[in-house]
C-alpha cells in the first residue's frame, strides 16, 4: 500500500493520504468503512429537504406539531 503521509506548517502529522484504488479495496475487505464516506447532497436533495422544514413550519405553526428547542435541533447536527 503506497500511503503518503500529510503534515502540517509545523512537521506533525496532520493526516494519511490514501490512493483512490487502495481506498476501494479496503472498503471491499472491511464493509463498515463505507459509513465513513461523505457524499454533498445535490440541488435536488437540498431543495426536498428545504420544502420538508418549510412543511415542518407551517404544522408548528398551525399547531399540528409541537415546536422543539433550538438546542435539539443543533445537537442532531
Amino acid at each position: 500500500m503506497s500511503l503518503q503521509i500529510i503534515q502540517d506548517s509545523e512537521g506533525k502529522t496532520a493526516g494519511i493520504f490514501i490512493p483512490i484504488s487502495e481506498w476501494e479495496k479496503l472498503k471491499k475487505q472491511h464493509k463498515d468503512l463505507e459509513v465513513l464516506e461523505y457524499e454533498e447532497p445535490d440541488k435536488e436533495q437540498i431543495l426536498q429537504e428545504f420544502k420538508e422544514a418549510l412543511l415542518e413550519l407551517k404544522q408548528i405553526e398551525q399547531g399540528k406539531l409541537k415546536s422543539r428547542p433550538v438546542k435539539h435541533l443543533l445537537d442532531e447536527l
